[in-house]
Formats: C-alpha cells, sequence, structure tokens
C-alpha cells in the first residue's frame, strides 16, 4: 500500500472556506488615459505704436509713420537734429539749415532736405532715399541695403563713408541739366606692402 498522507479535516476545502480564497485572478493593467498635448503659446503680435513728429529738446523725433508722404519739418535751427526711426513707405522733408539727420531701421523712406552742417547718416536701412538741396558735407552708410542720394550742384564734394551695405547709388546733376547715377564700391582689396596694407577697390565690384 502506498504512503499516501491522511488528509485531515482542516485541509479539506469543503471543511475550511479560508482555504477557498485563493489569489487574486490576474487582470491586466489598465491603459494610462493619453495625456492631452500643451497648447502652443500664443505668438505675440509687434506693438504698433502711434506715428510721432515731435521736437523734444534740440531733436525733432520722427518715428512710426507709414505711407505718409507729407511730413513737413520746418522752423528748424542749425543746433536741431532730426532723428527718423522706423518709418515705412513715407517722406519727411526738413526746411532750413539743421545739424544732422539720421534715419534708423525705415524701409522705402526718403528725406529731402535743405542743408545738414554734420552729415546724413542711414543705419540698419531698406530701400531708402535722400536728396540734398544745398549741401551737406558727410553721408554715411551702415547696415544698409538699397540707398539711393540725390546731391545738388553745390554739394558735390560729399564725402560717402559706408560699411557692411550694398546696392549705394549716388546721382549727380550735369551740366546740361541731366543727371548721372553712380555706384559706390561695396568690396575692396587690401595688400601689404613691407609696411603696411594699402587697400584699394576690388575689381569684381567696379
Amino acid at each position: 500500500m502506498l504512503g499516501l498522507k491522511k488528509v485531515t479535516d482542516d485541509m479539506k476545502t469543503h471543511k475550511n472556506p479560508a482555504l477557498r480564497s485563493g489569489p487574486a485572478p490576474f487582470k491586466p493593467p489598465t491603459a494610462a488615459k493619453p495625456v492631452a498635448a500643451a497648447k502652443p503659446a500664443a505668438v505675440s503680435k509687434p506693438v504698433s505704436k502711434p506715428p510721432l513728429v515731435e521736437l523734444q529738446g534740440k531733436k525733432w523725433v520722427v518715428e512710426y509713420l507709414t505711407d505718409n508722404t507729407s511730413t513737413l519739418i520746418e522752423d528748424t535751427n542749425n543746433k536741431q537734429t532730426v532723428y527718423i526711426y522706423k518709418c515705412v513707405n513715407s517722406t519727411i522733408q526738413v526746411k532750413g539749415k539743421i545739424n544732422s539727420i539720421i534715419l534708423d531701421n525705415c524701409k522705402k523712406t526718403a528725406v529731402v532736405f535743405e542743408d545738414a552742417i554734420s552729415m546724413v547718416e542711414f543705419v540698419n536701412c531698406q530701400s531708402v532715399k535722400c536728396q540734398v538741396l544745398n549741401k551737406v558735407p558727410t553721408v554715411s552708410i551702415e547696415k544698409t541695403d538699397g540707398c539711393q542720394v540725390y546731391l545738388s550742384k553745390d554739394s558735390l564734394d560729399t564725402s560717402f563713408i559706408s560699411a557692411k551695405s550694398s546696392e549705394m547709388n549716388v546721382v549727380i546733376p550735369n551740366a546740361d541739366g541731366d543727371f548721372t547715377e553712380y555706384a559706390i564700391a561695396e568690396q575692396f582689396k587690401s595688400v601689404f606692402n613691407g609696411k603696411t596694407f594699402t587697400t584699394e577697390v576690388n575689381d569684381i565690384a567696379a
């Protein structure tokens, strides 16, 4: 006879209900709810500021003009300056003798003036023009793409200083009343001659 172990009453499931409570049946893990993607932040629109033409101390401030071709600055003197900032498709006319004029961050904007004692300066501009009716000693062009300067017969000795700019042209009146346009060189070549560097206009840009 085989040596079977005797099953006592405490080992019988119908005698001991505790044995009927086995491990909980397996349940597949509940899938995590998808997390909604964060909405992209709203892109802020550039603040549109109202146009301004105002004399502040000794400075005429002209700002945020758009499609304005009739701005006139008069009652000026030779101690005042004109600062033109972020104007688009506009024309500013300056009467009298002014100390200097600056165009900063302007597009398709022109300035017409009579006399400037110091200079006219273009900085960070695109497709800008200026016309001097009498005299200006210096025109400075920096970080500007597209600049056209109209000189008078009295301002043919004007000096031009340019840096990091392109498409610069000067229009000069002829004796017969016609005009001739000249390009300002954009590229230069520097050569060491044994003592120092000499710079000349690059042939490609000429």
